[in-house]
């Protein structure tokens, strides 16, 4: 039977909306779309770099979870408010991803949350011993 788990960050969003932060399936890890809160303070930035490297953080904490990094991620999204922002992140995408070249799209959609400017959301394979 393949294995399927759900990692929690903690975030209130999850339990009042009935999702989790993460899906393990197997060699399969499906990361949900990935805010800048910092989900032990709840608190976010005004800056969407900052955010950026927040969602980043946030990311690369649940795939540790999972038993994998960005090294395995096969396909990111990222979704803006505001086009215009994409740009200024590029640099801090660069530095998890460069190397790895995930299939890529980014969307220009409204937020739940006003003070979001970015949410990015990843799959990953893991490694199999």
């Amino acid at each position: 039977m393949t294995e399927r788990r759900a990692i929690l960050s903690g975030s209130t969003f999850e339990e009042r909306i009935g999702y989790a932060r993460a899906v393990v399936d197997g060699d399969r890890v499906h990361v949900s779309g990935t805010t800048g809160f910092d989900y032990t303070t709840m608190t976010i930035a005004d800056d969407v770099v900052a955010q950026a490297e927040q969602c980043l953080r946030n990311i690369a904490a649940t795939l540790t979870e999972a038993g994998c990094g960005f090294a395995d991620v096969v396909r990111v999204r990222y979704l803006l408010p505001d086009g215009a922002d994409f740009e200024p992140c590029w640099p801090v995408l660069r530095e998890c991803f460069g190397e790895v070249r995930p299939a890529a799209t980014m969307f220009v959609c409204g937020l739940i949350d006003p003070r979001v400017k970015i949410e990015i959301e990843v799959d990953a394979h893991r490694p199999t011993e």
